[in-house]
């Protein structure tokens, strides 16, 4: 079952995951089609945030298109767990952070706003856990638009879109940034955004308009926290395939029902040898094995051994670092 029971807290979370509006007044066109006022629309999603259902309203980018990003590993010793993961967390570029069940047992994802910064992010939290680090490259998406539906509990995934990334202009990283952190959740949040960015609200709106339709926003909307809000059973699940064969597996996998994210990424020789990875969220363990089962039988996926990685804590999720910020001390 769900944990949102509220139908208008449901509509809310159901209705604007993504298409989120652009307009002077966006929380006022969600009120017109729920049959509110916008106070009370703003009020509902700031008390979601508080209790930490919700995460923003705001956006995702896709990876690797205004900015870098890698998932990432390490082996920490189960009697310092927390102490190594909130050196991780002490880094302003790592935006997740999941204990999972294996020897590898810290997973996290580094952004920057290049190559450089997210390789400077890994050199000191290797230099100071002491533990090496893996460093898993992403290679290419097959579905990394995650969303969850409220009310029947089910997916609605969005057919894949095409990125053009010709359409950046000088000025977007810092449009991009305030998304990825989040809207304000006030009457005219697109002004405040402009104000704080020394810009008319027109000019805001229009390249948000531009970066959404181009693909480079992936999703503006709100972002919901999936293990508050039920999905408690989170796996991430490797598939040890060559790289010839990831053409056909992976839209495969990533077409599979309860498959929520699916992507290619560069495998570690002698130590990491999994190219395809996929992430089922799901309610319990058995549900989540049940989608597994369903996976491993595909035939595109034939012979390939996987392993299972289920998540046991969050200890960090936030919006992606585009721009440059200073290290953490």
């Amino acid at each position: 079952m769900c944990h949102i029971t509220d139908p208008i807290d449901r509509r809310l979370l159901d209705d604007w995951q993504r298409d989120f509006p652009v307009a002077d007044r966006p929380f006022q066109v969600l009120a017109a089609a729920l049959g509110l006022d916008e106070t009370e629309v703003i009020d509902r999603l700031a008390r979601m945030r508080a209790a930490g259902r919700i995460t923003r309203v705001g956006a995702t980018v896709a990876p690797g298109v205004a900015s870098a990003s890698t998932l990432a590993a390490v082996a920490a010793p189960e009697d310092k767990v927390e102490q190594i993961a909130a050196l991780i967390d002490a880094e302003p570029g790592v935006n997740h952070n999941y204990q999972r069940e294996d020897d590898w047992n810290l997973w996290f994802v580094a952004t920057g706003p290049d190559r450089a910064h997210v390789d400077a992010t890994l050199a000191r939290i290797s230099d100071r856990t002491g533990l090496r680090v893996l460093d898993l490259r992403l290679v290419r998406p097959f579905n990394v638009d995650l969303g969850f539906r409220m009310s029947d509990c089910s997916r609605r995934v969005p057919r894949p879109r095409a990125v053009d990334r010709s359409v950046l202009r000088q000025g977007d990283r810092d449009i991009l940034q305030a998304l990825s952190a989040g809207l304000p959740l006030m009457a005219d949040p697109y002004a405040a955004l402009a104000r704080s960015l020394n810009r008319t609200p027109e000019d805001v709106m229009n390249r948000i308009r531009v970066l959404h339709k181009a693909g480079v926003i992936s999703r503006l909307g709100v972002i919901v926290r999936h293990r508050a809000l039920g999905w408690s059973a989170n796996a991430m699940v490797v598939w040890d395939l060559p790289a010839d064969r990831i053409d056909h597996a992976g839209p495969a996998l990533a077409a599979h029902p309860g498959v929520t994210l699916c992507y290619e990424r560069q495998p570690v020789e002698g130590v990491w040898p999994y190219r395809l990875y996929s992430m089922i969220h799901a309610r319990s363990r058995s549900e989540a094995r049940g989608i597994l089962a369903g996976a491993a039988a595909l035939p595109e996926l034939a012979g390939a051994t996987h392993k299972v990685l289920f998540s046991t804590r969050c200890f960090k999720q936030t919006g992606a670092l585009i721009k440059p910020k200073e290290a953490a001390a």
